[in-house]
């Protein structure tokens, strides 16, 4: 082999050595920023005010997060899981009527079993769990953060933050019930649109202390 010809082989390592290197670093600069706070929406502020308004800390954070469940696909439920899981739901928003703190815990539970069954960290890794969902359903998981801290609080509590913790943790239960593949990001709040069709819904009745008529 010629000297030449040696080193056009030499030069041409190089370019592909730093084409590489220029778009790994690229890649790394995309995950950053505007891309996570994108990405994260309300965790990411959370996430800034977490770690005392210090911003490279708190993208490091979430970039982990993405690093370790960014892959993670859901694995889908059937029609009859996801019926089984609206009546649960359901009844815990009927047993909050006369025991609101044990409707609270058992939501926080079914959050729990519902997001191992969707593919998420098991329920009794509950920080890697809420990682995870955080990864995919930024804009809901606090709802779950919410309902969980409200459950480990012990007895009394005020009904009217244990009303919004349930009510809060709706909106992920709903993303992760829902038929749609790869419903994530969902409108919350009150004025959000009924369920698709082929979905049982299973909206709150606004969680009065006492129960409707019945029919």
């Amino acid at each position: 082999m010629s000297t030449g010809l040696i080193i056009l082989l030499i030069v041409i390592a190089a370019i592909v050595v730093v084409g590489a290197a220029a778009l790994l670093l690229r890649s790394r600069k995309g995950r950053g920023g505007p891309s996570l706070k994108r990405r994260f929406g309300p965790e990411y502020e959370r996430a800034v005010a977490l770690h005392d308004g210090d911003t490279k800390a708190a993208e490091r954070e979430l970039a982990e997060r993405v690093e370790r469940h960014g892959d993670l696909r859901e694995r889908p439920l059937d029609g009859t899981a996801r019926q089984r899981y609206a009546e649960r739901w359901t009844a815990v928003q009927e047993h909050f009527v006369d025991a609101p703190r044990e409707a609270v815990t058992e939501a926080d539970r079914l959050l729990a079993e519902l997001a191992a069954e969707r593919g998420y960290p098991d329920g009794g890794r509950y920080e890697e769990q809420l990682a995870a969902l955080s990864v995919h359903h930024a804009d809901h998981v606090d709802g779950y953060r919410r309902v969980h801290r409200a459950a480990g609080a012990g007895a009394g509590g005020d009904t009217e933050e244990l009303r919004a913790a349930l009510l809060g943790a709706r909106a992920l239960f709903d993303d992760l019930t829902s038929a749609e593949p790869g419903r994530h990001r969902a409108p919350s709040g009150p004025g959000r649109p009924a369920a698709s069709a082929g979905t049982r819904s299973h909206a709150p009745w606004s969680l009065h202390r006492s129960r409707p008529k019945e029919s």
